[in-house]
């Protein structure tokens, strides 16, 4: 996979915000050397986010956010502005563009600052419009730089400063390659998505192959009706089974005991550090009373096919599960409640396609305002009593089961056994 390949979730994502006519379309223009932003004397041009995947030397691959002027008026103006501070949740790097014309900054962008620091978010300070100032320039600050996007002053530096702010940390946890050792095979059990773009693989699948092969280990990749006959034929017992959390039962039953089995949608909460907040949400379900409300959260936005996990499999298995009448809330792409009171749980996807800050964002509010929150993997391997075996190659977390509210015993979680959909 090349650099302009790399999939916007692993692109540190940079925005750029402000009042508006204060330039930031323009100096998103300079800083790219393309023109992505409509720029006109107009204020209020930009009316929605635009979203530009490129690279950005010497950081490499980005994502660069023009978002509308935070001072849009009238009602439409603040849904703009509300889809703006929204951006914020996705921002590893902001900049805070300003005309330099007036001086000083405004109550509005101080407030913007202000954010900024509240949502723990790198940022600079971009004093825009420098070539009209006249003699000397008072110091920009620690935060600051005086820019041009007219004549290119300053967008040198600017982009340098973007590059140590927005860079991402190396040390994270990997995907499964910290799971296993060189020379190990990995065996996935990827079934053909309908709901996948025709000759590929969806994203998860793709990037754990990809994780598996940069650990220097062999992944085999079958269906889910060739998964016996493969550990059968394989010649030595793989190191892990990763599998798609939709045939979770059928691959437990077909994976001997003594091999590790995951899912790609466990994989992905540990990758974007909500594992133990996931485990420890579904324990809701065993407290789910009728008419409560859960929330079902996709972070992209696909045709829905007529079985479509999120909002036709995983409301029938809740149901089952269950045996309650509840009602289901659907959000997907970038659309999360702000405030998550009316639900008794929150159902999210793997997040293969949101960046880890806006994944922690969303478990953050989901904590803040103590509504349990777990992932589509790990509900269901809880409702076709898996879990505890699909978290099994992860004990600090199997040690916490019991102070996360999930009891040891006395649940459908049982030891190893499958179960049936």
């Amino acid at each position: 996979m090349g650099l302009n390949d790399t999939p916007s979730a692993n692109r540190p994502h940079i925005g750029f915000f402000g009042l508006r006519n204060a330039g930031k379309s323009s100096l998103v223009n300079a800083v790219t050397g393309q023109e992505i932003a409509i720029v006109s004397e107009v204020k209020g041009t930009t009316t929605d986010p635009v979203y530009k995947a490129m690279e950005l030397l010497p950081l490499g691959p980005v994502v660069i956010i023009d978002t509308p002027g935070m001072d849009d008026a009238g009602a439409l103006g603040e849904l703009r502005v509300r889809r703006a501070r929204q951006v914020l949740n996705k921002t590893d790097a902001a900049v805070l563009v300003t005309d330099n014309a007036a001086g000083k900054l405004s109550p509005a962008e101080e407030d913007l600052l202000r954010l900024f620091r509240e949502r723990g978010v790198n940022h600079v300070v971009a004093y825009n419009k420098c070539d009209l100032l006249e003699g000397a320039r008072e110091a920009a600050g620690p935060e600051g730089l005086y820019v041009s996007a007219k004549t290119g002053t300053g967008i040198g530096d600017l982009k340098e400063r973007l590059a140590l702010l927005a860079r991402t940390d190396e040390t994270k946890l990997r995907l499964a390659g910290d799971l296993i050792n060189p020379g190990d095979f990995v065996v996935l059990v990827t079934p053909i998505d309908k709901a996948a773009p025709k000759g590929r693989l969806i994203l998860p699948q793709q990037q754990t192959i990809r994780d598996v092969l940069e650990a220097d280990a062999a992944a085999v990749v079958v269906k889910e009706f060739e998964l016996r006959e493969t550990l059968e034929h394989l010649g030595r017992k793989p190191a892990l089974v990763v599998t798609d959390s939709q045939v979770f039962a059928k691959v437990s039953a077909d994976t001997p005991p003594d091999i590790p089995l995951t899912s790609f949608s466990i994989l992905f909460a540990r990758y974007k550090g909500s594992l133990a907040q996931t485990v420890a949400g579904v324990a809701a379900l065993d407290l789910i009373e009728d008419g409560d409300r859960i929330l079902i959260a996709e972070g992209c936005t696909h045709h829905r096919q007529c079985d479509d996990i999120g909002t036709v499999k995983l409301p029938r298995w809740i149901r089952r599960y269950t045996d309650k009448q509840v009602e289901f809330v659907f959000t997907s792409g970038g659309d999360f409640p702000e405030d998550l009171s009316p639900y008794r749980l929150i159902v999210h996807c793997g997040g293969c396609m949101l960046t880890e800050r806006e994944m922690r964002y969303r478990h953050r509010c989901a904590a803040d305002q103590e509504t349990p929150i777990t992932n589509y993997g790990i509900l269901i391997a809880q409702t076709q009593g898996i879990l505890r075996r699909s978290i099994a190659m992860f004990p600090q977390i199997l040690a916490e089961l019991p102070v996360a509210g999930l009891p040891p015993a006395g649940l459908p979680v049982t030891g190893l056994e499958g179960g049936a959909e």
